[in-house]
């Protein structure tokens, strides 16, 4: 007798991809919200009085919560419990009213309030313990008002960041697994990262609209996003409940969670280096594209072009957007052609179409134009990276290149991009070739380490594995913005002009953050051939 064999949404290649576009889509909206700012520093100290330190500690507020609350792991217990569609929904819903709080505190409304006033005279905290050097809590005497309350909400908004990164992997597994897991994995990072490069280019462009700086637009921008993030989690929950109808699996866990599962992930070494690969990997990008974008307006020569030229005109930001999709879309498109003539044209079309914007770029004259360029060269070749994974493997070789590569960015940066500060052309075009290897390198990242982690842990408790490898990530995504932002303000006493500041010993405290990550990706090669955990192998066998 033939047994017909029901197929489900997963079973639809073009079902999968769509549930992973609206994960992807969530994603993409808080990685905009999450460096909302970042392009802007120098405006927020001008317009809000924040010194490097308290930009940094704003910014390392983010996952403060997450850290020192243990909320993340709390976040994985709920992700096992309730499952991916329920955690989404509520990971976005915090993200929103964390970003609704942020935008209040930078608002010309928070200015002269009676919440302006409470926050100057409370949360005037000192080093922790009164240790001089352990100055590294979120709130301090003499930080501005707006940037407390803007702290506030940013850990709020950290606390549905971050449970959406585990819960995403986690939807991704469940929609991918014995399939293109590491290729969904590495597409789903790609796109989230154009948040990046949208950030670099409409912050700067709200905040600036219409000639009148106004840096509460741009975070309004982000809130407007972060409501379409919350619309795409409730679209998913709908396809994700059609799924488990269909295949009879129960959102909720028929085993209650138990501590001893804690304890087989904590005691397996090969989790403890991936781990801590990821947590030394991610402080030395993310801290960084916070303070990216003042970092090239101190180190290059940037003239801006005349205010009645297209050049400096609102819809030269549209045009070099558009372009730059361009750049996205067809380099994304090219890895999925059979056919080598098409696969080859829509290279060709991305590699023209980046050319066009760099040049954009260049005539342009800004910062935040130049290092919107970060995220494209890995969206372009993040897809190959995860479809090689998927086939041929080689995990762990991946991410010691991708330290290799880490390391020799921000050295350039440090040394080789200041020896051109005074040339012009030479000097952007330094700053394109790192920022796009440096875009490169943290492609490796996802492509491999995220895929390794369900060969490390049991399924029933995978969903927890991803919340304590976030929590110890966000340890170094709370600790270093803070350091670099005291590292600057220490390494520049009496500086005050934002743009004339000097970076090379917050690069060089990235680049040694690289050094460990490559020594630990060594030892992870060593121990994976010796217990066979199987991080070289390919995923579809």
């Amino acid at each position: 007798m033939t047994q017909m064999i029901q197929k489900t949404l997963r079973d639809s290649a073009a079902m999968r991809w769509t549930a992973l576009l609206l994960l992807a889509l969530a994603m993409f909206c808080s990685y905009i919200f999450m460096d909302i700012l970042s392009p802007i520093k120098d405006l927020m100290q001008e317009t809000r009085s924040w010194d490097s330190t308290s930009f940094g500690r704003m910014q390392g507020s983010e996952v403060f919560l997450n850290v020192w609350a243990f909320f993340l792991i709390f976040a994985g217990i709920i992700l096992d419990k309730m499952g991916v569609r329920f955690t989404m929904v509520l990971s976005c819903a915090l993200m929103l009213v964390g970003a609704i709080v942020k935008w209040y505190a930078i608002s010309e409304s928070f200015m002269g309030s009676g919440l302006e006033a409470w926050f100057s005279s409370h949360l005037n905290w000192g080093p922790l313990f009164g240790v001089e050097w352990l100055d590294i809590l979120p709130f301090a005497a003499g930080m501005p008002a707006s940037a407390k309350f803007a702290s506030c909400g940013f850990m709020i908004f950290g606390c549905g960041c971050e449970m959406a990164g585990i819960t995403v992997s986690r939807g991704i597994v469940k929609w991918f697994k014995g399939r293109e897991m590491a290729l969904a994995m590495g597409s789903e990072m790609a796109l989230a990262r154009l948040g990046v490069a949208t950030c670099m280019i409409f912050s700067p462009f709200f905040a600036r609209l219409g000639g009148n700086v106004s840096v509460s637009r741009s975070v309004a921008f982000g809130v407007v996003l972060m409501c379409i993030a919350l619309i795409m989690a409730l679209v998913y929950f709908v396809m994700d409940s059609k799924l488990d109808k269909q295949t009879g699996e129960a959102e909720e866990k028929d085993d209650p969670f138990k501590v001893s599962d804690l304890g087989k992930i904590l005691t397996d070494s090969g989790f403890w280096i991936v781990a801590l690969l990821c947590v030394l990997y991610y402080s030395a990008i993310f801290p960084f594209q916070k303070y990216a974008v003042n970092m090239l307006q101190c180190n290059l020569t940037l003239t801006l072009p005349d205010s009645n030229s297209f050049w400096a005109s609102d819809s030269v930001t549209i045009v070099q957007y558009i372009i730059m999709l361009i750049v996205a879309a067809a380099g994304f498109a090219s890895n999925f052609q059979k056919d080598k003539t098409r696969r080859y044209c829509l290279l060709g079309i991305s590699i023209l179409a980046l050319i066009t914007y760099c040049y954009m770029g260049y005539m342009r004259q800004t910062a935040e134009s130049i290092f919107a360029v970060f995220p494209l060269l890995a969206v372009l070749i993040t897809p190959i990276l995860g479809s090689y994974l998927d086939h041929k493997g080689r995990a762990v070789s991946m991410l010691v290149l991708g330290s290799l590569l880490l390391i020799g960015c921000h050295l350039t940066f440090a040394f080789i991009l200041p020896l051109f500060s005074s040339n012009a052309v030479g000097g952007v075009i330094i700053a394109y070739a790192t920022i796009l290897v440096l875009g490169a390198s943290f492609s490796l990242v996802p492509a491999s380490l995220w895929p390794s982690v369900p060969k490390l842990v049991d399924a029933k408790i995978i969903g927890s594995a991803y919340a304590l490898i976030f929590w110890i990530q966000n340890i170094g995504l709370w600790l270093f913005p803070l350091l670099i932002g005291q590292v600057l303000d220490s390494s520049n006493p009496g500086v005050t002009d934002p743009t004339q500041l000097d970076y090379t010993n917050p690069l060089i405290m990235l680049a040694g953050l690289g050094v460990a990550a490559l020594v630990l990706g060594l030892v992870l090669k060593v121990v994976d051939k010796k217990k066979h955990l199987g991080l070289e192998e390919p995923n579809i066998k």
